[in-house]
């Protein structure tokens, strides 16, 4: 995923998600430096309570950002994740 904001939204696919299963990516931002916080949360949009997201590693333009599904179930849903970057002192 490439976005070049310090906000967004990052739309994934709705390919099944097992139970209790991660899928990871990478998101390529030319704003983030390795003086940022990068938040995240789920979107309203999918199952409420079901996901978990985080960033699993940051470096200067890009970061790894992992989901969980939380469920005892498999889940197919187009999970929104919104982002916003808080930047650090230059």
């Amino acid at each position: 995923v490439t976005l070049n904001k310090s906000a967004g939204r990052i739309t994934m696919n709705n390919a099944s998600l097992g139970a209790t299963t991660n899928v990871t990516f990478t998101l390529t931002n030319s704003t983030l430096s390795t003086k940022d916080v990068l938040i995240l949360n789920v979107s309203g949009a999918a199952t409420s309570g079901a996901y978990n997201c985080w960033v699993s590693s940051m470096s200067a333009g890009s970061a790894t950002i992992t989901l969980r599904n939380i469920t005892g179930g498999a889940l197919s849903e187009a999970v929104v994740i919104n982002f916003a970057i808080i930047h650090g002192a230059p």
